[in-house]
């Protein structure tokens, strides 16, 4: 298992290797201007020959990358005009001169409201995918799994930001059960923090669950059928027995793994979501930073969002191989 994992982690430092390369020459060897992209629309000639100095744009393009690694790993110096020195610790990921700000800092800040979001929709959608999928694959060929079958294409064909809406004119404008969500960190009052996700969780959990009601369906059921369900039965082990201690967790690992990976990818990819209930995480902060042009902000939340999808794989490839021995032998 050490060994697998030395492995899976070695592979994600070189996808992330590649991935800074191409992120780097995407966004400040593309444009024809990357200083005039940093500094953003209402900076004047001076502070776009300072951004260029700060950034090095004006030496090659290797050392240009060389410096944004090692801001990335061992931290940078920024020159701040006048003799001033900016020093920047790793990660560094630039300055944002529309906040004056490092972007690290407001990547940070922003991230609890985006993995607040993630980690309830989760849940949600894990709770309402495998139970679904777990019902509709004993009830195979009834009535309940043709109206089980019915809410997951309905859920699967409705856009998130759909849902969202809905339930805001449902819930908030129409029944006034809830006030329109306004995020409140948890350390504020907790009560209030989960009342104001409750209907951006319920969007995108419900929205997600569809693929995993399938997922677990067809996982069950192809365990269901596999040889040594069949010898539990003949032995005269009971239907719940064999369905909780052998199905469901021959079934787990693919759900495991997929999980992992949308919790990856839901860290800066939850856009619509966050946008749409006026969540201040990473998705919001990456819509901003494109309206206003702030180009190390654009690159920081790219390369997080890239860091997170990477991780959760490695993660997802972990989890499955601790729920499937076979695949560290494979």
């Amino acid at each position: 298992m050490i060994r697998f994992v030395l492995k899976r982690t070695g592979g994600a430092l070189l996808v992330l290797l590649a991935l800074s390369v191409v992120i780097y020459a995407l966004f400040y060897l593309v444009p024809s201007d990357a200083a005039r992209l940093a500094c953003g629309e209402r900076c004047n000639p001076a502070q776009i020959a300072q951004v260029r100095e700060q950034l090095g744009l004006n030496e090659s393009t290797v050392a240009q990358y060389l410096k944004f690694l090692q801001g990335l790993v061992a931290g940078r110096d920024y020159s701040g005009g006048a003799g001033l020195v900016l020093h920047c610790d790793a990660p560094c990921l630039g300055f944002s001169y529309q906040n004056d700000q490092q972007v690290t800092e407001l990547l940070l800040e922003r991230l609890p409201a985006t993995l607040s979001l993630a980690l309830g929709a989760l849940v949600i959608w894990l709770v309402i995918g495998v139970g679904t999928g777990l019902l509709s694959a004993l009830r195979r060929g009834g009535l309940t799994e043709r109206a089980l079958t019915v809410l997951t294409l309905a859920a699967s064909g409705t856009p998130v930001f759909i849902l969202g809406l809905l339930l805001l004119m449902a819930v908030c404008a129409y029944l006034q059960w809830l006030p329109f969500p306004t995020y409140v960190p948890l350390g504020d009052d907790p009560e209030q923090w989960a009342w104001n996700l409750l209907l951006p969780w319920v969007a995108l959990g419900f929205f997600e669950s569809a693929k995993y009601a399938r997922l677990s369906r067809s996982s069950i059921l192809e365990t269901l059928a596999e040889d040594h369900i069949r010898t539990f039965r003949a032995y005269g082990v009971g239907e719940r027995a064999v369905v909780t201690r052998h199905a469901v967790r021959g079934a787990v690992a693919p759900v495991i793994a997929l999980s992992a990976v949308d919790f990856g990818t839901m860290i800066g990819g939850a856009v619509l979501t966050e946008s749409l209930f006026g969540i201040p995480g990473l998705g919001k902060t990456l819509i901003d930073g494109v309206r206003v042009v702030d180009l190390p902000v654009v690159v920081g939340v790219v390369l997080a969002i890239g860091a997170a999808v990477v991780l959760a794989g490695v993660v997802a490839d972990v989890l499955y191989a601790v729920a499937d021995r076979r695949v560290v032998l494979a």
